[in-house]
């Protein structure tokens, strides 16, 4: 039976690069001279230290670029709020998003099921398996949920007909 999988993964070593290529434009931009702004992967996160709120935005601005040159979704990233940090600093948390929660799962299992085509979604922890007898409606299952703004980053495997 014709099947795919939903999945929400980013690939960390695209990450990596793009917080390398930050750290490095920070270091050679004039406005960030002096500064002891830094960005730096722990695990899944991100972590943004900068002076001030003005100097954080450009920060993750920069980043931002650095992700979408490198095919990386906006939509992987989940901001936390600016904490104050040490020594007047400002400091933001910045968590990929690897896997699909089980709400969002549910989300996107009752839109399936609203398409009326003959389909079914079943979730297997951080992903979501769709099947079907006819390649052509999850295809057409696909298309239906590009077109919806979910808030999350969407890839879709191992198509087996």
């Amino acid at each position: 039976m014709p099947s795919f999988d939903i999945v929400s993964k980013v690939d960390m070593q695209e990450v990596d690069n793009a917080i390398n290529q930050t750290v490095k434009e920070i270091g050679q931009r004039y406005d960030f001279k002096g500064s002891k702004s830094e960005a730096t992967l722990e695990k899944e996160t991100v972590k943004v230290l900068a002076d001030d709120d003005f100097r954080l935005k450009a920060i993750i601005e920069i980043l931002q670029s650095k992700f979408i040159k490198r095919s990386i979704s906006p939509k992987a990233l989940q901001y936390g709020k600016v904490e104050q940090a040490s020594g007047s600093m400002v400091r933001q948390i910045i968590t990929l998003q690897v896997g699909i929660s089980k709400e969002k799962a549910k989300e996107i299992g009752a839109i399936i099921k609203e398409s009326k085509l003959k389909v079914q979604s079943q979730i297997q922890e951080d992903q979501l398996r769709v099947t079907g007898k006819n390649i052509d409606d999850l295809q057409e299952i696909m298309k239906i949920l590009k077109a919806k703004d979910l808030d999350v980053d969407m890839q879709f495997v191992n198509f087996r007909s």
